[in-house]
């Protein structure tokens, strides 16, 4: 009878450690996602970084030829100036989308997966 007794105390103990491990590689799973994901985040930051440097950079120069070509109408390089003025705003305009094509990386790196 005590036998039974103490079968029946110690068969729930046998049943606990066997739902550990499965717990225990859920977590890891989880953390391997985790990991992941921030993996991606970074490497979408870096992305969105460089592009919006480069942007900033052509917008720069492209306003600054604008301002320069600005400058020189009225004066004896007035067909100068017209065409800083227009290849100056074309250029500006165009680092101007690429700032703002960047922030494109910015939404992938905050976006939740589907699945989740």
């Amino acid at each position: 009878m005590r036998i039974i007794l103490l079968i029946l105390l110690i068969s729930p103990v046998f049943s606990f450690a066997q739902t550990e491990p499965k717990d225990v590689e859920e977590l890891k799973k989880e953390i391997l996602l985790l990991r992941a994901d921030v993996d991606n985040i970074q490497v979408n930051l870096t992305e969105s970084e460089k592009k919006f440097k480069r942007g900033i950079a052509v917008a720069t120069l492209g306003y600054s030829m604008v301002i320069a070509g600005g400058l020189m109408l009225g004066r004896e390089n007035d067909d100068l100036g017209k065409g800083l003025l227009i290849a100056g705003g074309v250029t500006g305009i165009t680092g101007t989308i690429m700032m703002v094509d960047a922030f494109k990386y910015l939404g992938r790196a905050g976006k939740k997966k589907s699945g989740n």
